[in-house]
Protein backbone atom coordinates (compact mmCIF):
# COMPACT_ATOMS: atom_id res chain seq x y z
CA UNK A 1 0.00 0.00 0.00
CA UNK A 2 1.66 3.38 -1.10
CA UNK A 3 1.25 5.70 2.21
CA UNK A 4 -0.19 8.98 0.00
CA UNK A 5 -2.47 6.88 -1.52
CA UNK A 6 -5.34 5.77 0.47
CA UNK A 7 -8.89 6.19 0.03
CA UNK A 8 -11.01 9.67 0.98
CA UNK A 9 -11.31 10.63 4.05
CA UNK A 10 -13.29 9.27 6.65
CA UNK A 11 -15.64 10.68 9.13
CA UNK A 12 -18.94 9.92 11.49
CA UNK A 13 -22.69 11.23 10.31
CA UNK A 14 -23.31 13.87 12.86
CA UNK A 15 -26.61 11.41 13.06
CA UNK A 16 -24.16 8.91 15.31
CA UNK A 17 -22.97 11.55 17.55
CA UNK A 18 -27.19 12.07 18.29
CA UNK A 19 -27.81 8.89 18.72
CA UNK A 20 -25.23 7.79 20.81
CA UNK A 21 -26.30 10.63 23.26
CA UNK A 22 -30.34 9.37 22.60
CA UNK A 23 -29.15 5.96 23.77
CA UNK A 24 -26.97 7.16 26.75
CA UNK A 25 -30.15 9.60 28.18
CA UNK A 26 -32.48 6.21 27.61
CA UNK A 27 -30.08 4.15 29.95
CA UNK A 28 -29.61 6.47 32.33
CA UNK A 29 -33.59 7.61 32.53
CA UNK A 30 -35.87 10.57 32.64
CA UNK A 31 -35.06 11.86 36.07
CA UNK A 32 -31.06 11.61 35.72
CA UNK A 33 -28.56 14.33 34.80
CA UNK A 34 -25.32 13.44 32.96
CA UNK A 35 -22.33 16.17 32.99
CA UNK A 36 -19.18 15.41 30.71
CA UNK A 37 -16.25 18.20 30.93
CA UNK A 38 -14.10 18.77 27.59
CA UNK A 39 -10.69 17.62 27.91
CA UNK A 40 -8.14 20.26 29.43
CA UNK A 41 -5.69 21.54 27.78
CA UNK A 42 -1.62 20.50 29.24
CA UNK A 43 1.09 23.33 29.46
CA UNK A 44 4.24 21.18 28.54
CA UNK A 45 6.65 23.87 30.03
CA UNK A 46 6.34 27.40 30.55
CA UNK A 47 4.04 29.33 27.69
CA UNK A 48 4.16 26.05 25.59
CA UNK A 49 1.30 23.42 25.51
CA UNK A 50 1.04 19.76 24.57
CA UNK A 51 -1.07 19.10 21.21
CA UNK A 52 -4.48 19.09 21.79
CA UNK A 53 -6.64 15.82 22.35
CA UNK A 54 -10.07 15.44 22.83
CA UNK A 55 -11.61 13.40 26.09
CA UNK A 56 -12.85 10.01 24.00
CA UNK A 57 -15.83 9.98 26.13
CA UNK A 58 -16.57 13.80 24.90
CA UNK A 59 -15.97 12.90 21.41
CA UNK A 60 -17.56 9.78 21.17
CA UNK A 61 -21.19 11.63 22.19
CA UNK A 62 -19.67 15.08 20.25
CA UNK A 63 -17.42 14.98 17.80
CA UNK A 64 -16.60 18.61 18.75
CA UNK A 65 -12.67 18.65 19.33
CA UNK A 66 -12.33 22.17 20.84
CA UNK A 67 -10.78 22.59 24.99
CA UNK A 68 -13.26 24.64 27.47
CA UNK A 69 -16.62 22.87 27.21
CA UNK A 70 -19.11 20.84 28.88
CA UNK A 71 -21.52 18.55 27.31
CA UNK A 72 -24.78 18.27 29.73
CA UNK A 73 -27.74 15.84 28.96
CA UNK A 74 -30.81 16.36 30.50
CA UNK A 75 -33.28 13.72 29.74
CA UNK A 76 -36.44 14.38 29.49
CA UNK A 77 -35.80 18.15 29.34
CA UNK A 78 -38.71 20.29 27.14
CA UNK A 79 -36.78 23.07 26.63
CA UNK A 80 -33.67 20.69 24.56
CA UNK A 81 -31.94 17.27 26.35
CA UNK A 82 -28.80 18.29 24.36
CA UNK A 83 -27.05 21.34 25.62
CA UNK A 84 -23.21 22.83 24.99
CA UNK A 85 -21.09 25.10 26.86
CA UNK A 86 -18.21 26.30 24.88
CA UNK A 87 -16.23 29.27 23.94
CA UNK A 88 -17.96 31.92 22.08
CA UNK A 89 -16.73 33.37 19.14
CA UNK A 90 -13.65 35.56 19.68
CA UNK A 91 -11.93 37.38 16.23
CA UNK A 92 -8.96 38.27 18.37
CA UNK A 93 -8.27 34.73 19.61
CA UNK A 94 -9.12 33.03 16.61
CA UNK A 95 -6.43 35.13 14.59
CA UNK A 96 -3.92 33.03 17.11
CA UNK A 97 -5.69 29.53 17.60
CA UNK A 98 -8.05 28.98 14.51
CA UNK A 99 -11.98 29.04 14.47
CA UNK A 100 -13.99 28.19 16.57
CA UNK A 101 -17.35 26.71 16.58
CA UNK A 102 -19.68 29.17 19.00
CA UNK A 103 -23.09 29.01 20.06
CA UNK A 104 -24.22 28.98 16.89
CA UNK A 105 -22.05 26.20 15.27
CA UNK A 106 -23.01 24.21 18.20
CA UNK A 107 -26.32 23.56 16.94
CA UNK A 108 -26.15 23.92 13.83
CA UNK A 109 -22.73 22.20 13.01
CA UNK A 110 -23.15 19.68 15.97
CA UNK A 111 -26.38 18.92 16.79
CA UNK A 112 -26.75 20.43 19.90
CA UNK A 113 -30.63 21.35 21.57
CA UNK A 114 -28.97 24.21 22.79
CA UNK A 115 -25.42 25.68 23.19
CA UNK A 116 -24.37 28.75 26.07
CA UNK A 117 -21.18 30.17 26.54
CA UNK A 118 -19.05 28.46 28.54
CA UNK A 119 -18.70 31.52 31.14
CA UNK A 120 -22.34 30.96 31.87
CA UNK A 121 -21.62 27.44 33.15
CA UNK A 122 -21.56 28.78 37.09
CA UNK A 123 -24.66 30.18 36.25
CA UNK A 124 -27.07 28.08 34.11
CA UNK A 125 -26.03 24.50 35.75
CA UNK A 126 -27.46 24.90 39.09
CA UNK A 127 -30.73 25.59 37.57
CA UNK A 128 -30.29 22.11 35.18
CA UNK A 129 -29.49 20.04 38.55
CA UNK A 130 -32.38 21.28 39.94
CA UNK A 131 -34.97 18.31 40.13
CA UNK A 132 -32.93 15.86 39.36
CA UNK A 133 -32.61 12.78 41.35
CA UNK A 134 -29.17 11.30 40.06
CA UNK A 135 -26.40 12.88 38.57
CA UNK A 136 -23.78 10.39 36.29
CA UNK A 137 -20.42 11.80 35.94
CA UNK A 138 -16.86 10.61 36.02
CA UNK A 139 -15.91 11.69 39.78
CA UNK A 140 -11.80 12.11 40.72
CA UNK A 141 -10.93 12.38 36.92
CA UNK A 142 -10.50 16.00 37.10
CA UNK A 143 -10.31 17.21 40.80
CA UNK A 144 -10.80 20.87 39.75
CA UNK A 145 -14.06 19.97 37.72
CA UNK A 146 -15.03 17.74 40.86
CA UNK A 147 -14.84 20.97 43.32
CA UNK A 148 -17.21 22.89 40.71
CA UNK A 149 -19.91 20.42 40.82
CA UNK A 150 -19.77 19.89 44.43
CA UNK A 151 -20.16 23.73 44.58
CA UNK A 152 -23.16 24.00 41.87
CA UNK A 153 -24.53 20.73 43.72
CA UNK A 154 -24.61 22.53 47.55
CA UNK A 155 -26.15 25.79 45.86
CA UNK A 156 -29.08 24.02 44.69
CA UNK A 157 -29.41 21.79 48.60
CA UNK A 158 -29.30 25.56 50.56
CA UNK A 159 -32.27 26.17 48.51
CA UNK A 160 -34.11 23.50 49.99
CA UNK A 161 -36.27 25.22 52.05
CA UNK A 162 -37.61 27.54 49.08
CA UNK A 163 -38.90 23.92 47.71
CA UNK A 164 -35.78 22.41 45.61
CA UNK A 165 -34.77 19.27 45.21
CA UNK A 166 -31.35 18.65 44.88
CA UNK A 167 -29.71 15.04 42.88
CA UNK A 168 -29.71 12.55 46.01
CA UNK A 169 -27.51 9.88 43.67
CA UNK A 170 -23.59 10.30 41.74
CA UNK A 171 -23.31 7.29 39.85
CA UNK A 172 -20.25 7.24 37.38
CA UNK A 173 -20.62 7.95 33.96
CA UNK A 174 -18.10 4.89 32.70
CA UNK A 175 -20.58 2.20 33.87
CA UNK A 176 -23.17 3.13 31.05
CA UNK A 177 -20.88 4.84 28.40
CA UNK A 178 -17.51 2.12 28.68
CA UNK A 179 -20.60 -0.28 27.83
CA UNK A 180 -21.57 1.55 24.93
CA UNK A 181 -18.07 1.84 23.28
CA UNK A 182 -16.99 -1.78 23.65
CA UNK A 183 -19.17 -2.50 20.90
CA UNK A 184 -18.24 -0.44 17.36
CA UNK A 185 -20.58 0.37 15.00
CA UNK A 186 -19.65 -0.26 11.08
CA UNK A 187 -19.06 3.09 10.86
CA UNK A 188 -16.50 3.05 13.66
CA UNK A 189 -14.96 -0.29 12.42
CA UNK A 190 -14.29 1.92 9.02
CA UNK A 191 -11.97 4.38 11.09
CA UNK A 192 -10.28 1.92 12.92
CA UNK A 193 -9.73 -0.03 9.49
CA UNK A 194 -8.36 3.03 7.85
CA UNK A 195 -6.37 3.38 10.89
CA UNK A 196 -4.83 -0.27 10.53
CA UNK A 197 -4.50 0.83 6.75
CA UNK A 198 -2.11 3.61 7.76
CA UNK A 199 -0.33 1.46 10.32
CA UNK A 200 0.16 -1.15 7.76
CA UNK A 201 1.85 1.34 5.41
CA UNK A 202 3.90 3.17 7.97
CA UNK A 203 5.02 -0.30 9.18
CA UNK A 204 6.12 -1.57 6.00
CA UNK A 205 8.25 2.01 4.89
CA UNK A 206 10.34 1.54 8.59
CA UNK A 207 10.83 -1.97 7.17
CA UNK A 208 12.26 -0.79 3.78
CA UNK A 209 14.65 1.45 5.49
CA UNK A 210 15.57 -0.98 7.99
CA UNK A 211 19.76 -2.15 7.59
CA UNK A 212 22.96 -2.22 9.79
CA UNK A 213 23.40 1.19 11.01
CA UNK A 214 20.54 2.82 11.21
CA UNK A 215 19.29 4.41 14.47
CA UNK A 216 16.13 3.74 16.19
CA UNK A 217 14.71 7.41 15.82
CA UNK A 218 14.95 7.33 12.30
CA UNK A 219 12.90 4.44 12.15
CA UNK A 220 10.04 6.00 14.17
CA UNK A 221 10.92 9.17 11.84
CA UNK A 222 9.92 6.66 8.83
CA UNK A 223 6.46 5.84 10.77
CA UNK A 224 5.39 8.67 11.68
CA UNK A 225 6.22 10.16 8.35
CA UNK A 226 3.36 7.78 7.56
CA UNK A 227 1.11 8.54 9.97
CA UNK A 228 1.17 12.23 9.40
CA UNK A 229 1.15 12.42 5.31
CA UNK A 230 -2.25 10.19 5.82
CA UNK A 231 -3.53 12.51 8.28
CA UNK A 232 -3.52 10.56 11.26
CA UNK A 233 -1.24 10.68 14.56
CA UNK A 234 0.83 8.35 16.69
CA UNK A 235 -1.95 6.46 18.98
CA UNK A 236 0.64 6.03 21.44
CA UNK A 237 4.68 6.84 21.90
CA UNK A 238 6.13 4.40 19.35
CA UNK A 239 8.63 1.78 20.48
CA UNK A 240 11.43 0.76 18.39
CA UNK A 241 13.76 -1.35 19.86
CA UNK A 242 17.16 -2.93 18.23
CA UNK A 243 18.70 -6.03 19.81
CA UNK A 244 18.36 -6.11 23.45
CA UNK A 245 15.62 -3.16 24.14
CA UNK A 246 13.03 -5.36 22.42
CA UNK A 247 13.03 -6.99 26.13
CA UNK A 248 11.80 -3.67 27.28
CA UNK A 249 8.31 -4.04 27.14
CA UNK A 250 7.69 -0.32 26.85
CA UNK A 251 11.05 0.93 25.28
CA UNK A 252 10.82 4.86 25.12
CA UNK A 253 14.88 6.23 24.25
CA UNK A 254 14.41 5.31 20.88
CA UNK A 255 18.20 5.81 20.89
CA UNK A 256 20.38 3.00 20.35
CA UNK A 257 21.90 1.40 16.70
CA UNK A 258 20.95 -1.50 15.25
CA UNK A 259 23.74 -3.60 14.59
CA UNK A 260 24.17 -6.58 12.27
CA UNK A 261 22.52 -9.30 13.52
CA UNK A 262 19.61 -7.56 15.35
CA UNK A 263 16.22 -8.29 15.89
CA UNK A 264 13.80 -4.65 15.69
CA UNK A 265 10.95 -4.72 17.55
CA UNK A 266 8.54 -1.79 16.49
CA UNK A 267 5.17 -1.40 18.07
CA UNK A 268 3.69 1.56 16.11
CA UNK A 269 0.37 2.03 15.60
CA UNK A 270 -2.09 5.64 14.14
CA UNK A 271 -4.77 7.01 14.99
CA UNK A 272 -7.43 8.43 12.60
CA UNK A 273 -10.16 10.58 13.78
CA UNK A 274 -9.33 10.05 17.20
CA UNK A 275 -9.76 5.78 16.69
CA UNK A 276 -6.68 4.09 17.79
CA UNK A 277 -4.63 1.13 15.40
CA UNK A 278 -2.38 -1.13 17.67
CA UNK A 279 0.57 -3.09 15.37
CA UNK A 280 3.62 -4.91 16.34
CA UNK A 281 5.91 -6.98 14.15
CA UNK A 282 9.64 -8.08 14.94
CA UNK A 283 12.02 -8.68 12.00
CA UNK A 284 15.63 -8.82 11.33
CA UNK A 285 17.88 -5.76 10.56
CA UNK A 286 19.75 -7.59 7.94
CA UNK A 287 16.73 -9.20 6.42
CA UNK A 288 17.37 -13.26 7.82
CA UNK A 289 16.36 -14.29 10.80
CA UNK A 290 19.10 -16.30 13.04
CA UNK A 291 18.45 -19.92 13.74
CA UNK A 292 17.59 -19.30 17.67
CA UNK A 293 15.53 -15.81 16.49
CA UNK A 294 13.47 -17.62 13.94
CA UNK A 295 12.25 -20.79 16.50
CA UNK A 296 11.29 -18.05 19.08
CA UNK A 297 9.70 -15.99 16.16
CA UNK A 298 7.61 -18.91 15.13
CA UNK A 299 6.57 -19.59 18.41
CA UNK A 300 5.49 -16.59 18.78
CA UNK A 301 3.43 -16.99 15.38
CA UNK A 302 2.12 -20.33 16.69
CA UNK A 303 0.59 -18.62 19.85
CA UNK A 304 -1.15 -15.89 18.17
CA UNK A 305 -2.53 -18.52 16.23
CA UNK A 306 -3.88 -20.63 19.05
CA UNK A 307 -5.56 -16.92 20.35
CA UNK A 308 -7.07 -16.02 16.98
CA UNK A 309 -8.91 -19.52 16.49
CA UNK A 310 -10.52 -18.59 20.14
CA UNK A 311 -11.71 -15.06 18.86
CA UNK A 312 -15.17 -16.10 17.56
CA UNK A 313 -18.91 -15.38 19.48
CA UNK A 314 -19.59 -17.30 22.34
CA UNK A 315 -15.90 -17.76 23.72
CA UNK A 316 -14.62 -16.44 26.60
CA UNK A 317 -12.60 -13.28 26.07
CA UNK A 318 -9.31 -15.29 28.73
CA UNK A 319 -9.46 -18.15 26.18
CA UNK A 320 -7.24 -16.79 23.94
CA UNK A 321 -4.82 -16.05 26.82
CA UNK A 322 -5.15 -19.12 27.67
CA UNK A 323 -4.67 -20.96 24.54
CA UNK A 324 -1.43 -18.38 23.64
CA UNK A 325 0.23 -19.52 27.05
CA UNK A 326 0.16 -23.02 26.86
CA UNK A 327 1.27 -22.35 23.37
CA UNK A 328 4.30 -20.72 24.65
CA UNK A 329 4.73 -22.85 27.41
CA UNK A 330 5.14 -26.02 25.61
CA UNK A 331 7.27 -24.55 23.08
CA UNK A 332 9.75 -22.99 25.76
CA UNK A 333 9.68 -26.73 27.16
CA UNK A 334 10.50 -28.03 23.88
CA UNK A 335 13.57 -25.58 23.21
CA UNK A 336 15.04 -26.26 26.99
CA UNK A 337 14.31 -22.90 28.49
CA UNK A 338 11.61 -24.24 30.89
CA UNK A 339 12.32 -27.69 32.30
CA UNK A 340 9.32 -29.85 33.80
CA UNK A 341 6.38 -30.67 32.51
CA UNK A 342 3.93 -28.59 31.02
CA UNK A 343 0.84 -28.44 33.34
CA UNK A 344 3.24 -27.27 36.61
CA UNK A 345 4.75 -25.09 34.28
CA UNK A 346 1.72 -23.43 33.75
CA UNK A 347 0.07 -23.39 36.84
CA UNK A 348 3.79 -22.19 38.72
CA UNK A 349 3.84 -19.17 36.28
CA UNK A 350 7.36 -20.50 35.27
CA UNK A 351 6.72 -18.94 31.80
CA UNK A 352 6.47 -15.29 33.04
CA UNK A 353 9.85 -15.58 32.82
CA UNK A 354 9.70 -14.93 29.46
CA UNK A 355 6.34 -13.96 28.60
CA UNK A 356 4.91 -10.92 31.41
CA UNK A 357 2.02 -9.76 29.83
CA UNK A 358 -1.52 -10.38 28.60
CA UNK A 359 -2.08 -11.72 24.86
CA UNK A 360 -4.70 -8.55 24.15
CA UNK A 361 -6.73 -5.53 25.01
CA UNK A 362 -9.45 -3.54 23.99
CA UNK A 363 -9.00 -1.23 20.87
CA UNK A 364 -11.03 1.72 19.84
CA UNK A 365 -10.84 5.50 20.99
CA UNK A 366 -8.69 4.60 23.08
CA UNK A 367 -5.84 2.22 22.65
CA UNK A 368 -6.45 0.72 25.46
CA UNK A 369 -9.78 1.11 25.42
CA UNK A 370 -12.57 0.77 27.73
CA UNK A 371 -15.01 -1.90 28.21
CA UNK A 372 -14.94 -4.71 31.04
CA UNK A 373 -12.95 -8.04 30.90
CA UNK A 374 -14.82 -9.52 33.39
CA UNK A 375 -18.88 -10.04 34.45
CA UNK A 376 -19.78 -11.25 37.94
CA UNK A 377 -15.97 -12.82 38.25
CA UNK A 378 -16.00 -14.54 34.74
CA UNK A 379 -14.39 -13.79 31.82
CA UNK A 380 -16.99 -12.52 29.07
CA UNK A 381 -18.05 -13.81 26.27
CA UNK A 382 -16.97 -12.02 22.90
CA UNK A 383 -19.37 -10.75 20.84
CA UNK A 384 -19.61 -9.03 17.27
CA UNK A 385 -18.62 -5.20 17.09
CA UNK A 386 -15.72 -6.06 19.92
CA UNK A 387 -12.53 -4.90 18.33
CA UNK A 388 -9.22 -6.18 20.05
CA UNK A 389 -5.52 -6.88 19.57
CA UNK A 390 -3.80 -10.03 19.96
CA UNK A 391 -0.10 -9.87 21.28
CA UNK A 392 1.81 -12.76 22.49
CA UNK A 393 5.55 -12.25 22.40
CA UNK A 394 8.86 -13.71 24.08
CA UNK A 395 11.33 -11.60 26.03
CA UNK A 396 14.72 -13.18 26.80
CA UNK A 397 16.42 -10.49 29.03
CA UNK A 398 20.41 -10.22 27.90
CA UNK A 399 21.38 -10.93 31.62
CA UNK A 400 19.36 -14.29 31.81
CA UNK A 401 22.59 -16.75 33.00
CA UNK A 402 19.93 -19.29 33.26
CA UNK A 403 19.78 -20.28 29.54
CA UNK A 404 22.27 -20.94 26.82
CA UNK A 405 23.73 -17.78 25.60
CA UNK A 406 23.02 -18.11 22.27
CA UNK A 407 19.01 -17.40 23.25
CA UNK A 408 19.71 -13.86 25.83
CA UNK A 409 18.42 -10.55 24.51
CA UNK A 410 16.08 -11.57 21.91
CA UNK A 411 12.84 -10.04 22.08
CA UNK A 412 9.55 -10.76 19.74
CA UNK A 413 6.25 -9.34 19.92
CA UNK A 414 3.22 -10.34 17.29
CA UNK A 415 0.80 -8.01 17.32
CA UNK A 416 -2.55 -7.50 15.01
CA UNK A 417 -5.97 -5.79 15.58
CA UNK A 418 -9.07 -8.15 15.06
CA UNK A 419 -12.51 -7.47 14.92
CA UNK A 420 -15.08 -10.28 16.40
CA UNK A 421 -17.63 -10.53 13.23
CA UNK A 422 -21.29 -12.54 13.00
CA UNK A 423 -19.52 -15.91 12.89
CA UNK A 424 -15.86 -15.22 13.66
CA UNK A 425 -13.23 -12.40 13.33
CA UNK A 426 -11.33 -10.43 10.83
CA UNK A 427 -7.78 -9.08 11.14
CA UNK A 428 -8.03 -5.67 10.61
CA UNK A 429 -4.31 -5.56 10.21
CA UNK A 430 -3.88 -8.68 7.94
CA UNK A 431 -1.91 -7.36 5.01
CA UNK A 432 1.22 -6.66 6.84
CA UNK A 433 3.54 -9.64 6.75
CA UNK A 434 3.68 -11.38 10.06
CA UNK A 435 5.47 -15.10 9.55
CA UNK A 436 9.17 -15.25 9.25
CA UNK A 437 8.88 -16.32 5.42
CA UNK A 438 7.16 -13.54 4.47
CA UNK A 439 9.10 -11.12 6.71
CA UNK A 440 12.46 -12.33 4.76
CA UNK A 441 10.46 -11.76 1.39
CA UNK A 442 9.17 -8.67 1.83
CA UNK A 443 13.18 -7.40 3.11
CA UNK A 444 14.51 -9.35 -0.05
CA UNK A 445 11.89 -7.64 -2.34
Amino acid sequence: MAAAKLQRPLNLPGTAYARRRKQLMRMAGDDAILVLPAAPERVRSRDTHYPYRQDSDFWYLTGFAEPEAVLVLVPGRAHGETILFCRERDPDREAWDGPRAGQEGAVDTYGMDDAYPIADLDEILPGLLEGRTRVYYHFGRDAEFDLKLIGWLNRVRAQARTGAQSPHEFLALGHLLDEMRLFKSSDEIKLVQRAADISVAAHEAAMRIARAGVREFELQAELERVFRANDAESAYGSIVGAGANACVLHYRANNATARAGDLVLIDAGAEYRNYAADITRTFPIDGRFSKEQRALHDLVGAAQRAALAKARPGVAYDAGHVAAVETLTEGLLRLGLLKGRLEKAIADGAYRRFYRHKTGHWLGLDVHDVGEYRIDGESRLLEPGMVFTIEPGLYVAPDDKTVPAKWRGIGIRTEDDIVITNDGHRILTDALVRDADEIEAFMAG
